[in-house]
Parts: C-alpha cells; sequence; structure tokens
C-alpha cells in the first residue's frame, strides 16, 4: 500500500500503527501466522521500513505484547491490614486477569525467545516492571510482619513467578487452594518475621 507523502506517518505515530496492526495480527492468526509483510500491509507502510525498527519477527510480536500490556489498568492491592489477605488478593487478580490468548501466545514464541536472550529480557522488563508485590511487601515491613533481611530479589518474585508457571503450565485460572499454597506454605514462611525479631523491633 502506498502512502502519500502529504500524511506520511513518522515517529512514534508510525511505530504505535505498526504495533496495533502486530497486535490486531496476533489476535487473528497467533504467533506462527505473523508475518512482517502481513503487518507492514496492515499498518499501510513497507515491509523496509518496518524491518528497520524491528527486524524479527520475535522482536516485533514482543514490542506489540508489551504496548497491549501498557495499555491495561495496572493492578492496585489496597491495604486489608496484614499480607497474607493482600498476596491472595493480588495472586486472585493475576489469575482472573490472565487470558488463554496470551498465555497461548507466549508459548508459541517460547522458542524464539529463548534463542534471543536479549529480547527475553526486554520482554521480561517490560511486561513486569510494575511491582504490586513491593508494595504489600512495604506494608507489611511496617507492620512489623516482614523481615526485610530475607527480601532478596528471587524471594520477592516467587509468589508472581509460581503462579505464572502454574497459568502457564495449565491454561486455567490458579485454584483458591494453589494460591493459598503459594502464599501461606512458600512465600510467607520464607519472608516472615520471627516473634523473637518482632519483639525486638517494637521494643525500639
Amino acid at each position: 500500500m502506498t502512502v502519500d507523502k502529504a500524511t506520511r506517518r513518522r515517529g512514534t505515530v508510525l511505530e504505535d500503527a505498526i504495533l496495533d496492526a502486530a497486535w490486531i495480527e496476533l489476535s487473528e492468526k497467533g504467533y506462527a501466522g505473523l508475518t512482517l509483510e502481513s503487518v507492514a500491509q496492515q499498518a499501510g507502510t513497507s515491509r523496509p521500513v518496518l524491518s528497520r525498527r524491528w527486524p524479527s519477527r520475535i522482536q516485533l510480536a514482543s514490542a506489540a505484547l508489551v504496548r497491549h500490556a501498557d495499555s491495561q489498568v495496572a493492578p492496585v492491592v489496597p491495604d486489608l491490614g496484614n499480607v497474607r489477605d493482600e498476596m491472595i488478593y493480588l495472586l486472585k487478580g493475576m489469575s482472573s486477569r490472565s487470558r488463554p490468548q496470551a498465555l497461548n501466545l507466549f508459548l508459541d514464541m517460547r522458542n524464539d525467545l529463548v534463542a534471543d536472550p536479549a529480547n527475553m529480557a526486554y520482554l521480561k522488563s517490560q511486561l513486569f516492571k510494575a511491582d504490586p508485590v513491593g508494595v504489600v511487601l512495604k506494608r507489611g515491613i511496617a507492620r512489623h510482619e516482614i523481615d526485610p533481611a530475607k527480601l532478596t530479589p528471587r524471594i520477592q518474585s516467587l509468589p508472581t513467578d509460581l503462579a505464572r508457571h502454574d497459568l502457564m503450565m495449565s491454561l486455567e485460572p490458579l485454584t483458591d487452594e494453589a494460591i493459598r499454597e503459594i502464599v501461606e506454605d512458600i512465600f510467607l514462611p520464607l519472608v516472615r518475621l520471627t516473634t523473637t525479631k518482632q519483639k525486638r523491633v517494637k521494643a525500639k
């Protein structure tokens, strides 16, 4: 398709049009059916223009996925008075927002993502930049529920990592029991402030 010079798009306007077209293609055809040629046609641009910004299919699909995720409302966890209830609220919301289409898309993309570690890192950093767990834990520290000395980055991301794993493996929403196990049996024992430390902190 030829675009008249007077209406030719550039910069973010063109990028947004391409990414919106890519998301439409992904939604209708899946990752396997995505081609740079079809996206260029859908966006009303040319393959060389598209390729200068996203040379590969996996890079284009990842960017489209990030743009779609950015358009969604960020999760907000209210103050429920304790970390247990807030973490359960967070994981239930995460489960209810998951869509089979997005999960299947990740599964279809996984081989290309593994082959492109830099793009995998980009996708993870952009999709998971919101940190509702950090907000919950900060409140837990202030309430003397959580020991900040135990919060390594890996442990802090553990509940959402486990939830994502279960969602990806089952392609089904998490059960209440699975959420309870993640929070009560696995996560809280790793980060909870001991009774002795609680008394010491409160005495200061």
